[in-house]
C-alpha cells in the first residue's frame, strides 16, 4: 500500500468517552487522510458496544486486532491513569500511536514508550492541542516570522492545567528553547461556598494553587500559574497567556474559551506608542467545542504526515515528556521549600 496516496488505517485503542464523541468523528471528517478499521477495549462489553456504535470490528486482543485489520495508527483513548500502560502496549504491537495527554504520568513510563517506538521505527504524537487552536497558531506563525523579534518572557496565567499550561507557555518561547531549572510554589486555600460545574455540587471548596518560574538556557523565562478550580469556579474565571518580546508583546485574556480577546502590539512609527494588531475570530458554532476538535485534528494530521513522510511529528513524545517533567519539577521544588530543580538533562 502506498501510504502517500491512500488513507492510513486507524484503530481506536480504548473505549473512553473521547473514543466516540471526539476521535471517531475526527477520523470520519478526514476521509482522504485516515480510515477507521477497528476498536479495542479492555472488556468485551465495552469493546463490543463501541465497535457496534462505530460499525467496525471490535477486539479485546490487540495482537489479533493488528493481524486481522492491519491498522497503521492506533489512537489511544483510555482512562486517565492507564494512558502510559496502554500506549506502551499499542507501540509494542507495532502501531504508530496518537497518545492522550500526558504521555505518561511517570517519566520512566514515558521513557519506555519512547524507547519502544524508536526500537520499532514507530512514530508517536501526543494530543497536546492547546497550542494548535486557531488563534494560538496565528500567534505562533507571527512569532516565527520574526515580526516580534526574540521572545524573552512567556506567561501561562490559568491558560491550562499542568503540562497543558506549561506547553502553552513554552510554545511562545519556541519548543527548541532548553529549560535548565524550575522553582515552584504550591499552596492549598479554603474558598467560599459556591457551585462546582464539573462536580455538579454546591458548598465550601478548597483550591490548590501552583506557581512556577522556569529559566531557560538562552536567558528566557517562563512563568506558570494554575488553580485546581480553574475550569469550574466562578471565583477563578480568568484565563490568560502572554509573551514579552524584543519588538512587541501579546496578551490573551478572557473567560474560559468563550470570550477570549487577543491584544498583540508592535511599536507605532516614532516608537512612542503601541501599534495594535487585530485578530478577529468568527464562529461557525458557539459552544467552543470546535476549538478543541480543530486542535486534536491537528495532532492527528501531524502523525499522519510524519508516517507518510518518515518525518518527526510537529510536537512529539520528547516535547510531551518535557512538559510533564517541568510540572513534576515544579511540584518537587515546592515540596522542598522552593529549592530549584534542574531539568532537561
Amino acid at each position: 500500500m502506498s501510504t502517500a496516496k491512500q488513507p492510513l488505517r486507524v484503530a481506536i485503542i480504548g473505549t473512553a468517552k473521547r473514543s466516540s464523541y471526539m476521535y471517531a468523528p475526527i477520523v470520519k471528517a478526514l476521509p482522504e487522510a485516515v480510515e477507521l478499521v477497528s476498536v479495542w477495549g479492555r472488556s468485551e462489553n465495552s469493546a463490543q458496544r463501541l465497535g457496534q456504535a462505530l460499525d467496525v470490528p471490535w477486539y479485546t486482543d490487540v495482537d489479533r486486532l493488528v493481524r486481522e485489520t492491519a491498522p497503521d495508527i492506533g489512537i489511544v483513548s483510555v482512562a486517565y491513569g492507564a494512558n502510559g500502560q496502554v500506549g506502551l502496549m499499542a507501540v509494542e504491537a507495532g502501531l504508530h500511536v496518537l497518545l492522550e495527554t500526558p504521555i505518561a504520568h511517570d517519566l520512566g513510563e514515558a521513557d519506555a514508550i519512547i524507547a519502544a517506538a524508536q526500537a520499532r521505527g514507530r512514530k508517536i504524537e501526543v494530543a497536546e492541542q492547546f497550542h494548535r487552536r486557531p488563534l494560538e497558531q496565528i500567534k505562533l506563525k507571527l512569532i516565527a516570522s520574526g515580526l516580534f523579534g526574540k521572545v524573552y518572557a512567556s506567561f501561562s496565567d490559568f491558560a491550562g492545567h499542568g503540562y497543558h499550561g506549561v506547553s502553552v507557555m513554552r510554545s511562545y518561547l519556541g519548543f527548541d528553547a532548553q529549560p535548565v531549572q524550575v522553582v515552584g510554589s504550591v499552596h492549598t486555600y479554603d474558598l467560599a461556598a459556591h457551585w462546582s460545574l464539573l462536580a455538579g455540587t454546591r458548598g465550601p471548596r478548597a483550591e490548590t494553587q501552583e506557581h512556577g518560574m522556569i529559566e531557560f538556557a538562552g536567558g528566557q523565562v517562563g512563568l506558570f500559574h494554575w488553580t485546581s478550580v480553574g475550569y469550574d469556579s466562578a471565583l477563578r474565571w480568568f484565563r490568560s497567556s502572554r509573551f514579552l518580546a524584543e519588538k512587541g508583546m501579546g496578551i490573551t485574556f478572557g473567560v474560559g474559551l468563550h470570550t477570549v480577546e487577543e491584544k498583540l502590539s508592535l511599536l507605532a512609527p516614532g516608537g512612542e506608542a503601541p501599534r495594535f494588531i487585530t485578530l478577529e475570530r468568527r464562529w461557525e458554532r458557539c459552544d467552543g467545542g470546535a476549538l478543541t476538535e480543530i486542535g486534536v485534528a491537528g495532532c492527528l494530521m501531524s502523525l499522519v504526515d510524519a508516517v507518510r513522510n518518515d518525518a518527526a511529528p510537529t510536537y512529539g513524545p520528547h516535547q510531551a515528556r518535557l512538559d510533564q517533567e517541568l510540572i513534576l519539577a515544579l511540584r518537587q521544588s515546592a515540596a522542598n521549600g522552593g529549592v530549584p530543580v534542574k531539568v532537561g538533562n
